[in-house]
């Protein structure tokens, strides 16, 4: 579904801009240039109140604010990479890596990959060649339905764990962006057997653990669980303990234009990781992110694993 959107909103802008183009150009070149102009900088303005907004509601928040030359930066590398993200890998590249399980298990630990809110498995594909390059088995999910309850995704989640831990022999490493990450934990509190025989590690990137500012504005049921404090978050933190607790680590970003307060990236009692500089979607592809997914895959059972 949301492939679907995106390609209808990049294509329909494509249109319009030619059409606008053809009309203009004959009449006055700076006409025409400066209305595709115009029309081209209004993401860059939305993406840019993003973070007027962030930074106006981190004044309350304890992890020091990050500087306006940081967020200058963060906000031009997030619209280079929404660009790139929402302009061609989710909308028409994102079935271009195939999920792979191998035949037979490889003795290498595999991953299962889950986006976040108004995204899809296209933005993981940076990672794919990489994790089979290495020899580990993947699953990027897409989560249907779009708009429905955190809780819907379990089903998928828990099929492609089984899948990969399958093709393995290994409990997976997950991951999650954003509203993934709920979804990973989501998923965990339905275990009837002991988290570590399921899942080896869980990542978390960016993900509103206590829900975000902006979320008071959706309508949608999983928008609405993700409203600062939310009874869904109240009642999902309540049936956690320590030891599922102990399995995440949770980065998060003191420039992160969609999940703020910034402290509510973080979970009490995980390993917690502040990345500076970067947006929302921007640390997806941030090394050390990659770094910690690649630690968490190479580390054998019973092995001591960096928080």
């Amino acid at each position: 579904m949301n492939a679907r959107w995106q390609k209808i909103l990049v294509l329909g802008w494509l249109l319009a801009s030619a059409a606008w183009l053809a009309w203009a150009w004959p009449r006055s070149l700076a006409l025409a240039l400066g209305g595709w102009a115009i029309a081209a900088s209004t993401s860059l303005a939305w993406l840019g109140l993003q973070f007027v907004l962030m930074r106006r509601i981190n004044r309350r928040d304890a992890t020091p604010a990050a500087g306006r030359w940081a967020l200058l930066r963060a906000w031009w590398l997030e619209a280079l990479t929404c660009t790139w993200v929402f302009g061609w890998l989710q909308p028409f590249a994102h079935r271009q890596q195939p999920d792979w399980l191998p035949p037979t298990p490889t003795g290498q630990r595999g991953v299962v990959l889950v986006h976040g809110f108004l995204c899809n498995r296209g933005v993981w594909l940076p990672w794919l060649p990489e994790l089979r390059a290495r020899g580990h088995a993947y699953v990027a999910l897409t989560l249907e339905p779009a708009f429905g309850s955190v809780d819907d995704y379990v089903a998928a989640i828990d099929t492609a764990m089984r899948q990969v831990q399958a093709a393995t022999g290994l409990p997976p490493v997950l991951v999650g962006h954003s509203m993934g990450g709920l979804a990973a934990r989501a998923w965990l509190r339905t275990l009837a057997q002991p988290p570590a025989q399921r899942v080896h590690r869980i990542l978390t990137l960016g993900t509103p653990h206590h829900g975000t500012w902006p979320a008071r504005f959706s309508h949608t049921t999983n928008g609405m669980q993700m409203r600062l404090d939310s009874p869904w978050l109240q009642a999902l933190a309540a049936s956690e303990g320590a030891a599922q607790r102990a399995l995440f680590s949770c980065w998060y970003s003191d420039c992160d234009n969609i999940v703020y307060p910034t402290r509510s990236a973080t979970l009490d009692g995980a390993g917690n990781h502040l990345l500076h500089g970067l947006g929302h979607v921007h640390m997806v592809y941030a090394p050390q992110v990659r770094a910690a997914c690649w630690q968490a895959l190479q580390t054998g059972p019973g092995s001591a694993v960096s928080n």
